[in-house]
């Protein structure tokens, strides 16, 4: 089954598996990796070829974001352990104001994941959002939702994040970076005014886990939680574990874009891959344990870390075999060949190729990627000449790859996994505000394409 049927059954099959999570209660994975079996055999794969491609998708999941999932989840496990977490709420709460905790949990998340993927942010960030949502009795759900949507606005919009550049190099301005993160601060806008407003609309709604969980049982407060862990760590130790490796992911994107060579350029793009820079993290983490007097929980810290993110990972590893198993097909191809006709909607060209793309495989950095290639020979015929025009085109692909979220993307499962969310409550909230600050961002977009 090639072309249209294969769209078609695509969007069938997505929906069975919906369906199947939702409805039927079956376990995630196995409605995902059901899915991608009668996916790859729909799709003409040979027979010999599948349990390659299977084996192919669950393996690079865990290559590329396994153990950045599991040091972050340790790093995470500590703060709340030391305490950390909760001096970090203090913290934000201090300088944004414990009326607009929310708001802070957006911001915090749109400036970690400039330098740092959405994935990782989140998993770092995540203990400081259950210190803020005790801290101040916020829907978790509305926390939830304003971290991942300011991760996930800078991830796709603002280099150093490899999608950004990539499509920048691809369209012919490579060289103007600082233009494009300059216009993706800009266009950063309308989405993240747009998610802020969806999730504190949706958090009245929903009911994560973690609310549940405090209506069933008795639980302290949060100042009686914090009081139980003694005297808490300083701002320096509470903040080490988690600025660290941004800094180093940072020192790492700049080494990489400047091109930096010699010893030191490749000592810092070693340390700023997210393994490195999350194992050092880790080791900070460690080190604060210890100074806390807890050194005799880490054997016991780890073990229950480890067992708290093996379903996490292996629900995602089944997701990035959905995308292997589309990845594999002729469905980008036939997207790709069949994209001459939308040259006449201009900018919106872009956005419309990359949401289609984003959907069928998941991944907003290929979505950007492969929409960037095709894009790149159109760019006149789209009305895309000079840089700011090219650089507005870079966001409407970017906006694009947000649009949206759903089971096949690794980015879907991190969200509802530790934010507590039941996966078809997170269709309703994950996958609904990819698609509000998707279409906000491309609204900015197309109005500041009026006047430039």
């Amino acid at each position: 089954m090639t072309g249209l049927a294969f769209l078609a059954a695509f969007v069938v099959a997505i929906v069975l598996m919906i369906v199947m999570v939702a409805r039927l209660r079956v376990h995630p994975f196995l409605a995902i990796m059901a899915i991608s079996l009668l996916l790859a055999l729909l799709a003409g794969i040979p027979l010999v070829e599948v349990p390659g491609v299977i084996g192919s998708g669950f393996s690079l999941t865990f290559t590329s974001i396994g153990i950045v999932i599991i040091f972050g989840a340790f790093i995470g496990a500590v703060l709340e352990k030391t305490g950390a977490a909760f001096k970090l709420a203090d913290l934000v709460i201090r300088l944004v104001g414990e009326k607009n905790p929310t708001l802070a949990m957006e911001l915090m998340g749109w400036v970690v994941s400039i330098p740092v993927f959405c994935d990782s942010g989140f998993v770092v960030l995540d203990p400081v959002r259950k210190a803020m949502v005790r801290r101040t009795g916020v829907s978790s759900v509305a926390m939830t939702l304003c971290l991942s949507c300011g991760l996930y606005v800078s991830h796709v919009f603002i280099p150093p994040t490899p999608g950004p550049i990539a499509a920048a190099q691809a369209l012919g301005i490579g060289e103007d970076l600082l233009l494009v993160m300059g216009v993706g601060v800009l266009c950063s806008v309308f989405p993240m005014i747009a998610g802020y407003l969806f999730a504190r609309y949706v958090g009245r709604g929903l009911t994560s886990k973690e609310e549940i969980g405090s209506q069933e049982e008795i639980v302290p407060t949060y100042e009686e939680i914090k009081a139980s862990f003694g005297p808490l760590p300083g701002t320096v130790d509470a903040l080490a574990p988690l600025l660290l490796p941004i800094l180093l992911m940072a020192f790492g994107s700049i080494a990489t874009m400047s091109g930096w060579g010699g010893f030191t350029g490749d000592l810092l793009k070693f340390l700023g891959t997210p393994i490195m820079a999350l194992s050092a993290g880790g080791v900070m983490a460690i080190i604060q344990l210890f100074r806390s007097g807890k050194g005799k929980d880490f054997f016991s810290l780890t073990d229950n870390t480890l067992k708290t993110v093996g379903p996490i990972l292996f629900i995602t590893a089944a997701g990035g075999v959905l995308g292997k198993v589309i990845a594999s097909s002729d469905l980008v191809g036939f997207i790709s060949s069949h994209s001459s006709g939308m040259e006449a909607l201009g900018i919106l060209f872009p956005f419309i190729l990359a949401s289609i793309l984003k959907t069928a495989q998941g991944s907003s950095t290929v979505a950007i990627t492969t929409t960037a290639g095709i894009v790149a020979p159109l760019l006149p015929a789209l009305g895309l000449v000079s840089p700011v025009e090219i650089s507005l085109g870079i966001m409407a692909i970017g906006a694009g790859a947000m649009t949206v979220s759903h089971a096949n993307d690794s980015y879907f499962w991190v969200v509802t996994s530790f934010g507590g969310i039941k996966v078809d409550d997170g269709y309703r909230s994950q996958t609904m505000l990819t698609l509000v600050i998707g279409v906000a961002a491309m609204l900015e977009i197309f109005l500041l394409r009026m006047f430039f």
